[in-house]
């Protein structure tokens, strides 16, 4: 095997040639001291789990796609450019900086044969503050993100239904209503976003063409929707579904729900026959008229596992994908390729998906996992997390998305609002799980001054404590220093 680094304007490209030997990880050290009292920070695999932070050495820890470095003062950054063709993560102790570049085809190693695989090409910002490095490093990163039209904000009735007694109606109320809440001078209507729970099947299942009885005119549904001055948006599972379909496009070793009897089928991506399938899902929620499509399980669907459980390897060892030539990296970039292509038009949010493949590829990311309409510590250790330490990639690798504002009962409303208002000064996308039982003048009030400022561009705000806590409480924006009580009132 030969590994070839070659330095150039945009970055050090680093390059692989095996003809004959299947690989699974090139490693690449930088010996040298790092200087003591220095504090790092990395990414994630896919979303991140509420498990962000500064941290000294610690020298086995993995730090996904990029990694900045700080003494407080002035910073550095380095990392690998969107659409590589290996999965990277770095590691850092006293005594120099240790890069990973994974290129595994599913658990084994890749057979290249005569190719020559682009692995990774690394690029590094130095000087000023942590967050304007951390910036500076995603637009290193990813020259060319596919930035939004507008901003975007609206609903998803995910947080206050979780998928049960979805119907048509609910859906058209909860449209009417997004409508009601947004300035009537905007022309970025807000979206409705009909979450998990439209189709057929338990788990997302497709085919995407068969809905359940709750919705029994997909086209019209859309139209409707529109009419009462909302967008549609609709989630897809793409990886999954109940067709009978030839067992050359299944994912080797992956049988989802329940083993080889299970009615579930994985498509394995690598396959053009299952990708073309998958594109075909996404095309017919285009040509219902949806507007925003949210793909979702891609990332678990392939490697059997959620981002925090991908150590010490990605997925489980030794199965692979029926194209043993190309990474995984490589197979799941083509993924979000196609499932770009087949949505046209349509504004695409990747969740549980690699972010750093699909840069440049999707307008809006999930950065984080789950928050909760029922619990309130997990919106506050998923969303202010992710939303504090992912904030750079915003704007410089695409739109992030912290996840929902959820309105319920079970949430008290002062946490409520001021996660509302966090989210709202982030000047991210917006989206809110709004149950009607929960609205009442006070909180329909504050959401219609919410999305009055979430359609309209505005500068955002900053976290001034992140290397202290998991948790930022202390923020700066153009009005000045904002703090929020996280604790406040806190139930659980």
């Amino acid at each position: 095997m030969e590994v070839e680094t070659e330095p150039g304007a945009g970055g050090l490209a680093i390059r692989l040639r095996a003809p004959r030997t299947a690989v699974t990880r090139i490693w690449l050290r930088w010996k040298g001291a790092t200087p003591e009292g220095m504090r790092f920070l990395g990414d994630h695999w896919e979303r991140s789990y509420g498990d962000l932070e500064w941290r000294g050495f610690v020298a086995d820890r993995p730090m996904p796609w990029y990694f900045l470095a700080s003494n407080g003062r002035a910073s550095s950054g380095y990392g690998v450019k969107t659409g590589a063709g290996s999965i990277a993560s770095w590691q850092v102790d006293p005594d120099g900086v240790t890069l990973c570049l994974d290129v595994h085809n599913g658990g084994s190693g890749v057979e290249l044969g005569e190719r020559r695989l682009e692995a990774a090409t690394v690029v590094m910002v130095k000087g000023g503050g942590a967050l304007d490095t951390a910036r500076r490093l995603c637009r290193a990163m990813c020259p060319k993100p596919k930035a939004l039209a507008a901003p975007v904000y609206g609903g998803n009735n995910w947080y206050y239904t979780y998928g049960k007694g979805l119907t048509e109606e609910a859906m058209l109320r909860d449209s009417a209503l997004m409508s009601d809440l947004a300035p009537a001078s905007a022309s970025n209507r807000p979206f409705m976003v009909l979450d998990m729970g439209w189709a057929e099947l338990a788990e997302g299942a497709g085919p995407s063409r068969n809905s359940n009885a709750g919705f029994p005119d997909m086209p019209t549904l859309a139209e409707r929707i529109r009419k009462r001055g909302a967008r549609p948006g609709i989630w897809l599972r793409p990886l999954l579904t109940t067709d009978r379909l030839s067992e050359a496009w299944r994912l080797p070793g992956r049988q989802a729900g329940g083993g080889a009897r299970s009615p579930y089928f994985v498509l394995d991506p690598s396959v053009a026959e299952a990708l073309a399938y998958v594109g075909e899902q996404v095309r017919v929620l285009r040509e219902w008229g949806f507007d925003l499509i949210k793909h979702d399980y891609t990332t678990f669907d392939i490697t059997g596992r959620w981002g925090f459980q991908m150590l010490p390897d990605l997925t489980e060892r030794g199965w692979r994908f029926h194209d043993r030539t190309r990474t995984t990296a490589e197979i799941v970039s083509k993924l979000y390729a196609a499932i770009r292509e087949a949505a046209g038009d349509a504004l695409l949010i990747g969740c549980n998906t690699i972010g750093h493949l699909g840069a440049g590829l999707f307008e809006m990311q999930r950065i984080g996992d789950d928050t909760s309409g029922r619990e309130w510590s997990r919106t506050r250790k998923m969303g202010v997390n992710t939303l504090a330490f992912r904030l750079p990639q915003h704007g410089t690798l695409f739109a992030a998305d912290a996840d929902c504002v959820p309105v319920t009962k079970d949430i008290p409303w002062e946490l409520t609002r001021q996660w509302l208002d966090l989210v709202v000064r982030s000047a991210t996308p917006l989206f809110v799980s709004a149950d009607p039982a929960a609205l009442g003048d006070r909180e329909r009030a504050a959401l219609k001054a919410a999305f009055a400022e979430a359609a309209r561009p505005h500068p955002g705000i900053e976290p001034l404590d992140w290397f202290e806590t998991t948790m930022p409480s202390r923020w700066s924006g153009p009005a000045g220093p904002v703090r929020f009580d996280w604790h406040a009132g806190d139930v659980d």
